[in-house]
């Protein structure tokens, strides 16, 4: 047995030949084990290659285990080679050293080996002294490469077919269509449902006004529960998935309903309102009508669940805020109130006639159509108003039974309470016009009445000079009888009822009533396009129509009405003249084109009141039956004079108490309408309180009280009007009261010295005035129009009224707008001017400090 080597050398000597012979096994494992398990390496490398270039889900299951199967056979056919390996004994790894580093005499071996038989200690040393000289031998130890000889079992290097292959079947695994490993073991079905796309969305119906909601949207997952309308379509799309997906809702009532996917549409149908979605999408739609939860599934695998409150679709309500009535032009007019919580898609004024019909009769005519204006949003209690002209219609004059219907965008209709009312009429003061109206209206409410009406006809045109004062009216009399006799279709007998009309409206108004009819045609066409939101284009058209009607009118209502042939006017009156007609429709123009219509609308129907109120005039005349009523708006309208005038001489007191220049502009000369005429009087009582001389303390203490007792009598006047109008059915509104608070506060502070807040206290009256006046015109216009067509036939022009039944100032309809609050809507241009004049005034440095405090107090007044 051969010792352990003690030396430093030695030990060194043992290190490097232990790792020379394991990097020599190592070598010669490899060179034994790389031809046995080569054959299985390609094995595997081809089914790598067609795993990455996506053929197995190209191949049906069926395949493609049989493919997998054919791979895992001819893997386990390749590791048969390797029951011929051997790992290299210690002799032969040394034997390898030395051949591999070119060592003679064996120097690897013999420091292992030992003399052979019993060897003497001369042997022992002699044999150590022989590995010591082979050490020496072993300086460097190092080891070859592996030599597998491949390419003697591989001569045609299929081998390296397979390594290219592998190598492009890597860089097709990165596009599209490449594959996986996983797909050898996977089914078709679980390969297509990972992963899918999953959008889904609420949709509310398109009268509610609501967005839609997206419940897929990251801003939404936190919802737990989505609001949403009832009525509100719900979608799922899908996109990829397994094809296997169901959606149901499951309602808070426990029941459940499944959603079915929508149909894919075929070629030759036709373009559906809502196509299903293509490209392997699949789409379910369903309705919300109760709360519930909507769950996705795709077997048995929930994929989404969203929680739904579904908000009731309330039915609308509608009911009257005051009896139906005739407008001041004549007009059916409604006043109602429509309540919905998405607010209603259309109303209608129902009508029926209040006497019972015949069983046998046999109406020509239905009853009148008139839809309803729907509610502004943000109007107030939700009010609406509709006119509409109905006299032209068979039943107008009729007692008839109301019934006001809505429906909402969902379909749901509410009906209002039935008020019974007379359909206005147009007013026939010509005996004849209205025998023909009479005859019409039997005819069209029953044509079995023929025989009847021939029999009045016959009964007019019997004596035809004691009845008609023209041969065209017999005339046409005449021909409407032998048309009616001729008659037999119902389509006749209407033109028949038509024919009439024409006739009643030629006995009565003459050719006139073609102007009146396109001006109204005009005027209605026009009111449609505001309501409907027509284009700035058609407005410029529709208001040419309206001048040209309205001149046409204005012509004929001229030559039929020459000066002299009605009663006189009285001494005061005046005429409202073209200019002012044309200056109110470019005023209608000019809102309408910037946006404010509802004000153009509003304005539309004050020119159709002083229309109908023209033709009032040209066909009744004059009288005096309200002249009381406007004898106490004259005093108003004194009282807001006197209070303006006193406000000036409080504020021109308080200047020149202060020392301050009086000859500047006036501030109510300025600001207040209506007060042009008096600033020579205010000059004059200027120059006479003292000039430009400041007031000692006698006289502002004199002019105060006198300021005083004046507001005093000013406010005690005003009680007593209140009284009057009370005591004639009106109602003076808060702004009386409001006024009279604001003159006794004037008045206290007039006696306290306190000239500067008096003016404001003053202001406030005046504006309150104005408010009050407003008021009490409207309730006067309201009388007016309740009191009957007989009523409204007998109203005349009073003293201070002009040919359209609107109060005259002092100067002129134009000149003073306190007492013409119709015209003083629509002059928005003096208003501008007004304002730029304020505005000029405070701009100017050196102004007194109170004459600013006090313009400052008009810009600001509500």
């Amino acid at each position: 047995m051969t010792e352990r080597p003690t030396s430093g050398i030695d030990r060194s000597l043992t290190a490097r030949l232990a790792a020379s012979r394991l990097a020599t096994r190592v070598v010669m494992m490899v060179e034994r084990a790389w031809p046995l398990i080569l054959p299985f390496l390609l094995v595997l490398a081809l089914f790598v290659s067609a795993a990455w270039l996506g053929l197995f889900p190209r191949l049906s299951d069926i395949t493609r285990l049989g493919l997998v199967g054919l791979f895992g056979v001819a893997a386990l056919a390749s590791l048969y080679p390797l029951r011929l390996f051997r790992l290299p004994t210690a002799s032969e790894v040394d034997t390898r050293i030395e051949a591999a580093n070119a060592l003679l005499h064996s120097p690897v071996r013999v420091q292992t080996d030992k003399p052979g038989g019993e060897a003497g200690d001369f042997a022992q040393a002699l044999w150590r002294e022989h590995q010591k000289r082979m050490a020496a031998k072993l300086g460097s130890l190092g080891t070859d490469l592996p030599s597998t000889g491949v390419a003697r079992h591989d001569p045609w290097a299929v081998r390296a077919v397979v390594a290219l292959l592998l190598f492009v079947a890597l860089a097709f695994s990165y596009g599209p269509q490449g594959g996986r490993l996983s797909d050898a073991f996977l089914a078709a079905g679980a390969r297509d449902a990972v992963p899918p796309r999953i959008d889904a969305w609420v949709t509310p119906p398109n009268y509610t006004g609501k967005p839609p909601v997206f419940l897929t949207a990251d801003a939404t997952r936190k919802d737990i529960t989505f609001t949403v309308p009832q009525g509100s379509d719900v979608t799922v799309r899908i996109t990829g998935g397994a094809d296997d997906e169901t959606v149901v809702y499951d309602e808070a009532s426990g029941n459940s309903r499944d959603i079915k996917p929508d149909a894919p549409a075929k070629a030759d149908d036709a373009a559906p309102s809502n196509p299903a979605p293509t490209n392997g999408a699949r789409q379910f739609n369903g309705k919300l009508i109760t709360d519930g939860v909507l769950v996705l599934k795709s077997a048995n695998d929930e994929l989404g669940r969203w929680a739904f409150a579904v908000t009731p679709d309330t039915a609308p309500q509608i009911r009257f805020s005051g009896e139906p009535r005739r407008a001041a032009n004549g007009t059916a007019e409604i006043n109602y109130e429509i309540v919905d919580d998405y607010g209603p898609a259309k109303a209608l004024a129902e009508f029926k006639l209040a006497e019972q019909q015949a069983p046998d009769a046999r109406p020509l005519y239905g009853p009148p159509e008139m839809p309803l204006s729907l509610p502004r949003r943000g109007a107030k209690n939700n009010a609406a108003r509709t006119t509409k002209d109905l006299t032209d219609h068979v039943w107008a004059g009729a007692g008839v039974k109301v019934t006001l219907e809505a429906t909402d965008g969902a379909g749901q209709i509410a009906r209002s309470e039935t008020k019974s009312w007379t359909l206005p009429e147009r007013p026939f003061a010509n005996p004849l016009a209205r025998a023909v109206i009479e005859q019409r209206r039997l005819l069209a409410l029953d044509a079995n009445a023929k025989r009847r009406v021939l029999d009045l006809m016959d009964a007019i045109t019997l004596r035809p000079e004691d009845t008609f004062d023209s041969m065209p009216n017999y005339l046409g009399l005449m021909s409407a009888r032998s048309r009616l006799n001729l008659a037999k279709s119902d389509d006749e007998l209407r033109g028949v009822v038509s024919y009439l009309w024409d006739l009643a409206l030629g006995i009565e108004n003459g050719s006139l009533s073609d102007a009146e009819k396109r001006l109204r045609q005009a005027q209605q066409a026009l009111q449609d396009a505001l309501q409907n939101g027509a284009s700035d284009e058609e407005i410029d058209k529709l208001m040419k129509e309206l001048r040209q009607a309205m001149a046409d009118f204005m012509r004929e209502f001229a030559q039929r009405n020459p000066q002299g042939k009605e009663q006189p006017l009285p001494d005061d009156a005046r005429v409202l003249s073209e200019n002012d007609l044309k200056r109110m429709m470019d005023q209608i123009e000019d809102l309408a084109k910037s946006g404010d219509r509802d004000k153009a609308q509003q304005l539309l129907s004050e020119l159709q009141d002083m229309m109908n109120n023209l033709r009032t005039a040209r066909r009744q005349g004059q009288g005096q039956q309200n002249s009381e009523m406007r004898q106490q708006m004259d005093k108003l309208g004194e009282i807001m004079r006197r209070q303006q005038e006193m406000m000036n001489e409080t504020f021109r007191t308080d200047r020149m108490q202060r020392g301050e220049q009086g000859q500047d502009e006036q501030p109510g000369d300025q600001q207040m309408p209506g007060q042009e005429g008096q600033q020579g009087n205010n000059e004059g009582q200027q120059n006479g309180s003292g000039g430009d001389k400041p007031m000692t303390p006698e006289e502002f203490a004199d002019a105060l009280k006198q300021l005083q007792e004046g507001q005093g009598k000013l406010k005690s006047d005003l009680e007593k009007l209140k009284k009057s109008l009370e005591g004639m059915g009106l109602e003076p509104n808060e702004g009386f009261g409001e006024a009279g608070r604001a003159m006794g506060d004037a008045e206290q502070s007039l006696g306290g010295g306190e000239s500067g807040a008096a003016v404001g206290q003053q202001s406030r009256a005046l504006e309150a005035l104005r408010r009050g006046a407003k008021d009490m015109m409207q309730q006067l216009e309201a009388m007016q129009g309740d009191q009957g067509d007989t009523q409204r036939g007998n109203r005349q022009r009073g003293a201070n009224r002009d040919p359209l039944d609107r109060p005259w100032g002092e100067r002129g309809p134009m000149e003073n707008q306190s007492r013409n609050e119709n015209l003083d809507k629509v002059d928005t241009q003096r208003a501008r001017e007004i304002l730029d004049a304020i505005r000029k005034r405070l701009g100017n440095a050196l102004s007194p400090e109170i004459e600013r405090s006090y313009l400052e107090r008009l810009l600001n007044l509500k």
